[in-house]
């Protein structure tokens, strides 16, 4: 077999509904720069023959806080009697800008910007003591520049797995506790069973809702009863085993933003737009409800107002009994059972909270300061009134952070194209630890303002931050394969552990099981992926579940790989889902989420 023509130099991401594009490996744009704009394809895209590895997504991204409305895109001259062959790594159609151009509307089904006067003022004190949740007074052209620019950057860093503490399993989308604190280091003691055969089957598929702009979808949760997923306005419940509908919440709008943290009574948050925009266009994300995900049923819905207007959300999180929600212009809590408002923002505050993140601790990040003289706290509070319990006054000239874990509290902070992991005392608010992780070296992204919580493929906890290395060349040809890899979060020093992909496959740190990591295994192009369990001792490599490498299924699993899909992972099963419905290609098939379990 011949190499197949290389691919045109540093092509941007593809706009959606996008058919499969050539594999290119451009670089990634730091975090605090804003991506290269979108390009249409070219008209004849060369096709690799049948076998030819896929490769990883270099344009695999988190979602964007503001995405860009693009048009209707027509599909590139592909000759009719040559569709994309078998084990080319499908286009990734989420794979776009994480902030739109200046002056573009927002998509439908995107959380837009409110409608401020020049001077951003906020309403009267909340009912909570304790939390000086003000807004800066900033122009608003300043306001939707720190959008544009740099609120949907990328970072290198990733987020931390879930607290085996809580029965359900938070979401891949942003979850936000480790387990184990900064002490032991020893493996084991993880719920995930090793089966006697860890072939998988297909438990059930749910396919993409088709929509002719692309709307946001983020939003799947775990529990001992039911598999939950964002749709278009609705949230389904599914049978967890067959796959059967077990409930619908249907929504005035679309879901903009979805907590990760479910609390022990299976409850959890979104923030969602008050009805359905038109198209090309956003509602704002104004609303935040709280969930049961037992039920399906909606326990109460708020939003905040900022004068005459209500505050656009951009993340929300749960910890213990608290819903918490972050905005540009402050943060707001409430009690996740009566929706009682807890705190919100005050006219006389001279700091706001960005954001927070959830779980066992309340974790926030407080922005003080000017717009070009900004200063960053991250503060543990109670999150029964928002009182501050310890501090860490992020060092000058790291501009934006976001929480991987709260427990134990491990914060990625960035500045131009270097990215650092912050390991803190939770108690005493001391720095522990700082892990520089450049971005030549170690993957991951976190999703700045948008989601506070919401960094992927990193975790903390058993002592340790989990890391990903960067894709490299594999032995095979075309192939590639990277590590993960870990730091003593109390020194900040590699212990030296390393667990090997293998060729072909490339890892993505899921959670912690115990004193075990989980990962996912991504696929070379023949084969299916995989679900590991690695020893926090021994770092051994244990396999829990590999998926079917037939051309059908693997089409579809490899849609939703971890860069730019949510993976949850629990009682033997693996649950893939997308983060954004559109129209679908006529060239692949494309799913909101696949299932898969073992007979073990």
């Amino acid at each position: 077999m011949t190499q197949p023509p290389p691919p045109p130099p540093n092509q941007p991401p593809q706009p959606p509904n996008q058919p499969p594009q050539p594999p290119s490996q451009p670089q990634q744009p730091g975090y605090g720069y804003p991506p290269a704009p979108p390009a249409q394809p070219p008209a004849q895209p060369p096709q690799p023959g049948y076998g030819y590895p896929a490769q990883q997504n270099p344009y695999a991204q988190q979602p964007p806080a503001q995405p860009q409305a693009y048009p209707a895109p027509q599909p590139p001259a592909y000759n009719a009697q040559q569709p994309p062959a078998y084990g080319t790594q499908p286009h990734n159609p989420y794979a776009q800008p994480t902030q739109p151009m200046q002056g573009a509307q927002p998509g439908y089904g995107y959380p837009g910007q409110g409608q401020p006067p020049t001077v951003v003022t906020q309403p009267g004190s909340g009912t909570g003591g304790g939390r000086n949740n003000t807004v800066l007074f900033i122009v608003v052209a300043a306001v939707v520049a720190i959008a544009l620019i740099i609120g949907g950057g990328i970072w290198y860093a990733k987020s931390s797995g879930d607290d085996d503490k809580h029965p359900a399993t938070a979401s891949s989308s942003g979850g936000s506790n480790g387990t184990g604190g900064t002490g032991g280091t020893s493996g084991g003691g993880g719920k995930e069973k090793v089966p006697d055969d860890p072939a998988s089957k297909v438990l059930f598929q749910v396919p993409l809702p088709q929509s002719e702009d692309t709307v946001v979808t983020s939003g799947s949760w775990l529990t001992d009863t039911v598999y939950a997923k964002s749709g278009i306005a609705e949230i389904v419940g599914y049978d967890p085993a067959k796959g059967t509908k077990s409930w619908t919440l249907k929504l005035p709008g679309p879901v903009c933003a979805a907590s990760s943290q479910v609390d022990e009574d299976g409850r959890t948050a979104i923030a969602f737009q008050p009805k359905m925009p038109a198209k090309g266009s956003s509602a704002g994300c104004s609303q935040v409800a709280a969930v049961d995900l037992t039920t399906g049923k909606k326990l109460w819905s708020k939003s905040v107002n900022s004068g005459d207007y209500p505050l656009t959300f951009q993340n929300v999180t749960v910890a213990q009994h608290t819903v918490a929600v972050g905005s540009l212009e402050g943060g707001a809590a409430f009690d996740i059972e009566s929706g009682k408002v807890l705190w919100q923002p005050k006219p006389d505050d001279t700091c706001f909270d960005e954001g927070y993140g959830g779980g066992t601790h309340m974790v926030a990040v407080r922005r003080c300061g000017t717009y070009d003289n900004r200063q960053l706290h991250i503060q543990t509070i109670d999150p029964a009134n928002g009182k501050v319990i310890s501090e860490y006054k992020m060092p000058d000239g790291v501009d934006y952070a976001a929480v991987v874990s709260t427990d134990p509290l491990v914060v990625a902070g960035s500045s131009t194209n270097v990215s650092d992991y912050f390991s803190i005392d939770n108690k005493t608010g001391k720095l522990l630890a700082r892990i520089s992780a450049p971005k030549d070296t170690y993957g991951g992204r976190c999703n700045g303002l948008s989601q506070i919580d919401g960094c992927k493929q990193v975790v903390a906890g058993n002592g340790r931050l989990y890391l990903t290395t960067e894709e490299h060349d594999g032995t095979g040809q075309y192939s590639k394969t990277n590590e993960i890899v870990s730091f003593d979060l109390k020194t900040g020093k590699p212990t030296g552990q390393r667990a090997e992909a293998g060729d072909g496959y490339t890892l993505s740190p899921l959670r912690m099981d115990g004193g075990n990591l989980l990962a996912y295994k991504s696929p070379p192009y023949d084969k299916g992926g995989q679900i590991v369990s690695i020893d926090g001792g021994s770092f051994k490599v244990t396999k829990l579940l590999e998926n079917p490498g037939t051309r059908s299924v693997h089409e579809g699993e490899t849609g939703l790989l971890p860069e730019y899909a949510e993976i949850l992972f629990g009682n033997g099963r693996l649950y893939m889902s997308a983060v954004y419905a559109h129209k679908s290609s006529v060239y692949s098939k494309e799913y909101l989420v696949m299932a898969f379990g073992t007979d073990g």
